[in-house]
Formats: C-alpha cells, structure tokens, sequence
C-alpha cells in the first residue's frame, strides 16, 4: 500500500512517551484491537482519498484515524466506562489524545466527530468525514468477517 511507510512512520511517533501502546490491550470490533481497528481505519482513509483524488492533508488525517478511538478502556466492561460507550467515547479519546499529543484543528475533528451520525456533531472537515466512513467500513467488516478476506490482503502492520 502507497501509505504504510507515512503511517508506520506516524506510529513511532504516537508511541514515543505516550499510552498508545495501550491500545493493543483492547478489543474493539469482533477479534480487532483498538490498535489494528484504528491502522486499519488509517489505511482505508488513505485508499479512499487516493482513488477518489481528493486533495487531503494525509499526515493529518492518518493521526486522527490513528488517534480516533484513543479511549483507553475495555468498553466490553460497563464498569470502565460512564454512559453508552459508543456516544461518550469520541469526547475521552479526545480528552487522552489532547493530554499527550499537540493536535491540530482537522485532528480534533476526526477524534470528536467519528461517530457521526450516532453523535450529532457533523464533520466539517473531508478528512474528517473520510476517516468516519472508513471507521463505519472497518467496524462492519471487523464485525461480521475477516478484513484479510475482504480486502485480500494485510492492512494491519506491526511498526516497532
């Protein structure tokens, strides 16, 4: 894939001096840890702004697919988390990823408004609704099969 040095590359970064690595400890969708979701997410964003020649920032958007479920929870457990997870967890990977990194403006966007529609913040930014539509891709095929089979090949790297 075109991308998978840029977003190796913004992986070392998160990694230095920070909980990213974390999120390798939680499950997200099915099988899928928060860490392999959220790479997967970055690499799709990726792919659908290329073939769609949309003019992007992709540094910015790679850091925010990578950063937008930062929430650093087991949300399986009730007893982690206040409220519905899927409403509330957009504000808290927000809040963690804002504590460790200096974020910018379209960064914040993508982390607050991922859910949409579910949350009712719109994005405002193409990165932002990118990175959205490539989450709601990933959650659905993380769900229901294996993304190896859809995709046919590996989109999740493990960057040391």
């Amino acid at each position: 894939m075109r991308f998978k040095r840029k977003i190796a590359r913004e992986i070392r970064i998160l990694k230095q001096g920070s909980r990213y690595i974390e999120t390798h400890g939680y499950i997200q969708h099915g099988n899928t840890s928060v860490y392999a979701h959220s790479v997967k997410v970055a690499a799709l964003s990726c792919l659908i702004a290329y073939k769609l020649g949309l003019k992007v920032d992709y540094i910015t958007m790679i850091r925010g697919a990578l950063l937008h479920d930062y929430f650093l929870y087991d949300w399986h457990d009730r007893r982690a988390h206040e409220g519905w997870h899927g409403f509330r967890h957009p504000r808290k990977a927000w809040l963690n990823a804002k504590e460790e990194f200096a974020l910018n403006r379209i960064e914040e966007d993508i982390i607050l408004k991922h859910m949409f529609p579910l949350v009712p913040f719109v994005p405002r930014y193409k990165e932002s609704w990118i990175v959205c539509i490539a989450d709601k891709i990933s959650a659905l095929i993380e769900t229901f099969s294996d993304i190896k089979t859809f995709f046919g090949k590996k989109l999740v790297m493990e960057v040391k």
